[in-house]
């Protein structure tokens, strides 16, 4: 369904973007933020999916500035280098790859007649996710799947400007369920949802997919977008 399209960043850098677009009505405009392992198959259908169910949705490939063209998979290799290229990521200077989290909004603002678009991220692309609530304007809802990192400080300080949703699995062993109940407490204008899985549930070419708890979140997440976009 998709294909890859070029977008460039304010400050020039080029980066490439999986593109998917729907085949009758378009209901809304979604970023689709990566994991750790690129715009990978993964990533693909997910964005492909939101396209079916009537969004225009577009993934940034995160890791340009650092590595063209990653597509990992799930091994203990793959891992390994995926943390490497996310810790190389955070550490880019000033916005680093939230530039081209903006870049890919704007392209689909400008393709939805101007209308705020939505954002969906995974892992890595859930914090992205969180952060884009705070600092992209072109935003009018996010939500975050186990996004590591934003339940806690500095992350969990931040105040988002758009309505947020936020799934987490309660064996998730890189977020404890603890830091999750304070970052809801701390944020009760946040929509968290908690499920009897464990991290990256959603994915089902990973070992911990959960079949009944991805398709509970994916129904809350389009009934989301559904309120507050468009």
């Amino acid at each position: 369904m998709g294909q890859f399209v070029q977008l460039t960043a304010a400050d020039g850098t080029e980066i490439p973007a999986w593109v998917a677009q729907p085949d009758g009505p378009v209901r809304g405009a979604l970023v689709v933020a990566q994991e750790i392992f690129g715009v990978n198959a993964h990533i693909r259908n997910v964005t492909d999916r939101m396209a079916a169910r009537g969004f225009l949705a577009i993934a940034p490939a995160l890791f340009t500035r650092l590595e063209a063209d990653v597509q990992l998979g799930y091994d203990a290799e793959s891992m390994a280098r995926g943390k490497a290229l996310k810790a190389a990521a955070e550490a880019l200077p000033d916005e680093g790859v939230l530039q081209d989290v903006r870049a890919a909004a704007q392209w689909a603002q400008q393709r939805v007649g101007g209308q705020k678009v939505g954002m969906v991220g995974f892992c890595w692309g859930g914090l992205l996710t969180w952060r884009a609530a705070n600092l992209v304007d072109e935003l009018g809802a996010v939500v975050c799947y186990y996004g590591g990192g934003m339940t806690v400080e500095p992350e969990v300080l931040r105040t988002p400007l758009v309505p947020v949703l936020a799934h987490f699995g309660a064996r998730d062993a890189h977020i404890s369920i603890e830091s999750v109940m304070a970052f809801s407490a701390l944020h009760p204008e946040v929509q968290v949802h908690v499920y009897e899985a464990d991290h990256g549930f959603n994915c089902d070419q990973r070992a911990s997919f959960d079949q009944i708890s991805a398709i509970q979140a994916k129904d809350r997440t389009l009934a989301f977008f559904d309120q507050h976009l468009g």
